[in-house]
């Protein structure tokens, strides 16, 4: 998870842009971009492998377009400025990435995008959504437990998020704290 959020200035607060939208195979070049921006401030924290990590491959981003999982905030031109992609794990939402060009920090697009996921996900029935993330990088973590996410015990992640987290660790993210977390999508706050 990258780039979600990060404090901005009060002038900054306004929103800009909107409303959500599906993602389209044509933007998938500026949601790679987006994610290249949104991890360069990894690198400000001593986290210079995320930053210079590549972003999801076309292919990678074209399936979750297919599967109409993938959402844009774009700004007022209609150019994506943040997106959201999500995945099925046990068969509940998984946000396999959110991220927001780091010059549109603090509007709360990221928040946007998660609660346009969460909508998706309680109009199929389902009850809760889970992410992976850094635990001590504010923007990560700290972030997602202020909007209602909880730390999943490593002893109870479900075989899909072990999986998961076997992939990360593996791709070296556990060189930093990293865990799964969940929400209750009957208590999501939305807004």
């Amino acid at each position: 998870m990258t780039g979600v959020d990060q404090p901005g200035t009060a002038e900054r607060r306004r929103v800009v842009g909107g409303p959500i939208r599906p993602a389209s195979e044509s933007e998938i070049s500026v949601l790679q971009e987006i994610e290249q921006r949104a991890g360069a401030p990894f690198a400000e924290v001593g986290m210079t492998a995320v930053a210079e990590d590549d972003p999801p491959q076309a292919d990678t981003l074209r399936e979750y377009i297919a599967a109409e999982r993938a959402w844009v905030w774009p700004d007022d031109t209609g150019r994506p400025i943040g997106y959201l992609v999500l995945g099925l794990v046990d068969g509940q939402p998984h946000i396999d990435q959110v991220s927001v060009d780091p010059a549109y920090a603090g509007l709360r697009l990221g928040k946007r995008l998660i609660d346009h996921a969460v909508r998706w996900a309680k109009d199929r029935g389902m009850h809760e959504i889970t992410l992976t993330t850094f635990t001590e990088v504010p923007w990560n973590g700290p972030y997602y437990e202020r909007l209602g996410f909880t730390y999943i015990p490593a002893a109870d992640e479900t075989p899909e998020l072990r999986a998961i987290r076997a992939a990360e660790i593996a791709h070296g993210l556990d060189e930093w704290p990293r865990a799964c977390m969940r929400a209750d999508l009957g208590s999501w706050v939305d807004g």
